[in-house]
């Protein structure tokens, strides 16, 4: 799934107007050592930050169907996480550097969510949008000053570009073949007596017993 986001990310950059072909797009750390070796006009996309969106966690299931629209597998909702880029501009002058921020700050807002032709593979799994925000507010956890602290770097103007894509679990759990038939059930007695749990029982009535005169009595 990172690796088709970067893949998008670089492409979008990439096509957009106002950036020119000759510009190369990266996706290195832009620290002291390398923002001195660059030589040639750059655009680096570097992913500093992934955590999952938990306000996006869902309980449940997704039900999977046959042709016949059967069950035959469930498996738990998809997670989503969020991809944090640095987007930075290198070239010789403030000004180009800017202009190149401006460009690549309208090639971003064109879009809500990574464009369709561009969600293939992992990415296209769960058949869900992965939206795409830019230069929201940092979370109060975290500021840009520090990111470029933990680089060694030198704050420099930046864009940061957020995607949340959704990813399966990997999680599948098979279920059994759908019912048929009704409930059937088979009762037989227990025991030949007639008192508790004998034939009695089972069939609800006495069983019939030889005729007895009582003592003292005359036969008829």
């Amino acid at each position: 799934m990172i690796g088709e986001i970067d893949d998008a990310m670089k492409r979008l950059v990439r096509e957009a107007p106002g950036i020119g072909k000759d510009i190369e797009v990266v996706l290195d750390a832009p620290t002291k050592d390398w923002a001195a070796r660059r030589n040639a006009p750059t655009v680096d996309l570097f992913l500093y930050d992934i955590r999952e969106d938990v306000k996006r966690r869902e309980t449940g299931f997704l039900e999977e169907r046959n042709e016949q629209g059967i069950v035959i597998a469930r498996t738990p909702a998809p997670r989503y996480f969020k991809l944090s880029y640095l987007v930075t501009a290198w070239t010789q002058r403030p000004d180009d550097e800017h202009r190149l921020l401006d460009a690549l700050m309208r090639c971003f807002l064109k879009y809500d969510a990574v464009p369709e032709p561009l969600v293939v593979d992992t990415l296209a799994e769960t058949g869900l949008p992965a939206w795409l925000s830019i230069a929201l507010p940092p979370p109060e956890d975290r500021a840009f000053a520090d990111v470029w602290s933990s680089l060694g770097g030198e704050l420099k103007p930046s864009l940061d570009v957020v995607i949340t894509a959704p990813i399966t679990t990997g999680v599948v759990y098979q279920v059994g073949p759908p019912v048929k038939e009704g409930v059937r059930g088979e009762f037989s007695g227990m025991g030949t007596g007639t008192g508790f749990g004998g034939d009695e029982q089972r069939t609800g009535r006495r069983p019939a017993t030889a005729a007895t005169t009582p003592p003292g009595a005359k036969g008829e």
